[in-house]
């Protein structure tokens, strides 16, 4: 996703969640643990965050595949603010000019994407401070409480969880909410951000290296210039840009000789690569529905989602001045750079609170008392 560079507003005190007697506490470097054979996750409390995820690669080593910062206290500080592996909410990517109605009132929020709301604006889920409600080996829960108009136009009391787990090789995220006195948008997303090879590729910096296969997404929702979705569904054919599902092993960067491929995700043209929607169709229970694996680090990874749909965005916005981790990099590259990871993001559709033709709107609006679910899951393997 696009982020937005608007400063870090201070929390409100009705953000703030119930501390409870007895809350695990992080290790010593301040981060809360959890690990299976082959596979450990690392967390903080700002933003539920993942910080770390340690998988093996083809020669048995570990590596760190997801975005971070080893300085944790810059994570409320970065005023990027690109949510890494957060949870942005109660409602995640665009709302199309920064209105919505339900029952016939209309209600305006934080422009904080041009003309267009980005994550429910800048004191979203992600800038919030947690709670741990429970943590054992292999699994911790966290818990917010996010008050009504904490976030400008999003009204009424919501109550959420994210439980993470990991078991063999498999990473699962949990995710329920609900609001408890009025209806209100409700949709959540782990925006998880990949790059298998740790950055430690000699031959490239970018992502287009990677292989990205989704089987089940021909469709995906055509957006306008600031990549918000004109109501457009559209099919791509057979390796053209927007092509993932003709067959496997296609590299993110297949079409990058293509001349649209340079403003392929918008940005006035200068957004390269991607930043959009594809839906899921008629896919298998429990199917894999994206599959992404890199030669150089011969790691794969496996989506299960209960979700219709996913965001690709292949970090088109990076300009090379976050660090990367001590766990990631070379010595002669030691920064993120423009096009050099993806983030993976299922959801539903993008801004369909807006678009009532998809049939969306009653899974985008909850309560009062109503229950929402998410639930993903990520598999390592090797090659």
């Amino acid at each position: 996703m696009r982020c937005s560079a608007i400063a870090l507003p201070v929390l409100a005190a009705a953000t703030s969640v119930v501390a409870r007697p007895q809350a695990p506490s992080p290790g010593e470097d301040g981060k809360y643990t959890i690990s299976a054979p082959g596979i450990k996750a690392q967390f903080i409390t700002y933003g539920a965050t993942l910080t770390n995820l340690f998988v093996k690669d083809k020669n048995g080593e570990d590596v760190d595949v997801v975005l971070g910062y080893d300085d944790l206290d810059y994570y409320p500080e970065d005023p990027g603010h690109p949510v890494y592996n957060s949870i942005p909410g109660r409602y995640v990517n665009r709302i199309g000019k920064g209105t919505y109605s339900i029952d016939g009132t209309t209600y305006t929020t934080q422009l904080n994407d041009g003309d267009n709301t980005l994550h429910s604006g800048t004191n979203n889920w992600s800038y919030r401070v947690w709670n741990v409600t429970d943590a054992t080996e292999d699994s911790i829960t966290f818990s917010v409480m996010d008050a009504s108009n904490s976030s400008q136009g999003m009204l009424g009391n919501v109550e959420g969880e994210v439980t993470y787990s990991v078991k063999g090789s498999t990473w699962n995220i949990k995710m329920e909410a609900k609001s408890l006195d009025v209806k209100t948008p409700l949709m959540l997303t782990h925006h998880t951000y990949f790059n298998l090879d740790a950055f430690r590729n000699p031959d490239t910096l970018k992502i287009w290296n990677h292989t990205l296969y989704m089987p089940y997404s021909k469709r995906y929702l055509v957006a306008d210039d600031g990549a918000l979705p004109t109501g457009e569904i559209g099919t791509a054919a057979p390796n053209s840009i927007n092509d993932f599902a003709s067959k496997p092993d296609m590299f993110v960067g297949h079409a990058y000789d293509d001349p649209k491929f340079a403003g392929n995700c918008g940005g006035g043209g200068a957004c390269e690569g991607y930043n959009g929607y594809f839906l899921i169709d008629d896919a298998p229970e429990d199917a894999v529905v994206v599959s992404v694996a890199s030669d150089f680090s011969g790691i794969t990874a496996d989506l299960r989602t209960d979700q219709p749909g996913v965001v690709i965005y292949t970090c088109n916005w990076m300009d090379g001045t976050n660090d990367l981790k001590s766990t990631q990099g070379t010595p002669e590259n030691r920064k993120v750079v423009r096009s050099s990871c993806l983030a993976v993001e299922a959801q539903d559709y993008v801004d369909g609170i807006n678009h009532p033709e998809w049939g969306r709107r009653d899974k985008q609006i909850s309560g009062p008392g109503q229950q929402y679910s998410w639930e993903s899951s990520w598999t390592f393997g090797t090659l």
